[in-house]
């Protein structure tokens, strides 16, 4: 059988409904079709960039009219960068919109009838949220079709986020919502040092140069974790390193990975200690947790509480039960629950 044709347009396409990774669907006679940074309401017109049996893929060639939900994004990245899916809809819509996805998944997918929904708890903030955020390097930012057709000069360095379908397609960011801007303070400060000192970025398909990858997480406690990932020995990272550390005293946690590996992975490389800890600590109800480089932790600490809030709550643990909390990460949720049972067991393969 021969490939199917793509990179046509289907004309005037209602938007009906969400599906999985951010994206909604529409249906052209018999195929469903699924399309990034639409909603509900919206009717394109979409460029096929994959034809399957059953369904297409595509992206918005025009938009003839717009969801009455609409709202304008807040990011300069959003569309491009592809870390956040929905900001052009109020933050009530996508609530609405994800416990349509869950009912979905349990009644259509999963054939369970008559069921019983806790409405969802939202989170008190829609910016500013995470603990952890992760930049990538690179020697050859991408650049959006608007500067593609400028015919400028454009530096190639930068740092920034995977664009999304591409490994080694990295748009350099100006300013991310997701983090506090002491994030976006040390990954402008580490672009402009390596820019004024002449240094490399790592290359994902050549595998060599420096500057690789950039991890930044913090705690409600007010400690801060930088974490440098070089692709390469150098007499530079020593100077780097200490830059940082002058630059941003606030920083209570400051270490550098050397990785010559072909993947981003930290797990199995040894972590160094530049400056201060090599662990940051949160306090949740007087529990409180030591968080190391490799530790997983919820990204989103005050929504994170509320979680183990109501999973101890709607577990009616008693003094009589044993608990187990599989893949427990820092043990967060184990220790949560333990004051309630008779013994708690966490079982977890990363020894951090």
């Amino acid at each position: 059988m021969g490939r199917r044709k793509k990179n046509f347009i289907l004309e005037k396409v209602e938007i009906t409904t969400v599906a999985a990774e951010g994206k909604c669907l529409g249906k052209v006679e018999d195929k469903v079709v699924f399309v990034p940074y639409t909603m509900p309401g919206d009717v394109v017109d979409i460029r096929v960039t994959k034809n399957k049996k059953s369904f297409y893929e595509g992206k918005v060639e025009k938009f003839h009219s717009y969801s009455g939900d609409r709202k304008e994004p807040f990011c300069e990245h959003f569309g491009t960068c592809g870390g956040c899916k929905w900001q052009m809809m109020s933050y009530d819509k996508q609530l609405e919109l994800k416990d349509q996805t869950v009912r979905d998944h349990l009644e259509r997918l999963g054939g369970f009838k008559d069921l019983y929904y806790i409405p969802i708890s939202g989170s008190q903030t829609d910016r500013f949220y995470r603990n952890k955020l992760e930049f990538t390097f690179t020697p050859t930012r991408w650049l959006t079709d608007e500067q593609i057709k400028s015919e400028d000069e454009f530096e190639r360095r930068g740092v920034g986020f995977h664009v999304p379908g591409g490994f080694d397609k990295v748009l350099d960011v100006k300013k991310c919502y997701l983090q506090d801007d002491f994030s976006n303070a040390i990954r402008d400060e580490l672009r402009s040092y390596l820019l004024d000192q002449d240094l490399s970025c790592y290359h994902i398909r050549d595998h060599h140069g420096l500057f690789r990858n950039l991890i930044i997480r913090n705690t409600s406690l007010g400690d801060r974790m930088v974490i440098v990932q070089f692709g390469e020995p150098s007499d530079a990272i020593e100077a780097i390193m200490e830059h940082l550390k002058n630059k941003f005293p606030e920083i209570t946690s400051l270490l550098y990975i050397i990785n010559q590996k072909k993947n981003e992975t930290i797990f199995d490389q040894d972590v160094i200690c530049y400056h201060g800890k090599d662990y940051m600590m949160e306090d949740f109800e007087g529990i409180k947790f030591k968080i190391g480089p490799k530790s997983f932790f919820q990204t989103n600490t005050d929504q994170a509480l509320e979680l183990y809030r109501i999973t101890r709550d709607r577990a009616n643990i008693s003094k009589d039960d044993v608990v187990y909390d599989l893949y427990t990460g820092t043990g967060t949720i184990a220790n949560f629950v333990a004051g309630q049972a008779k013994k708690v067991v966490g079982v977890e393969y990363v020894p951090e």
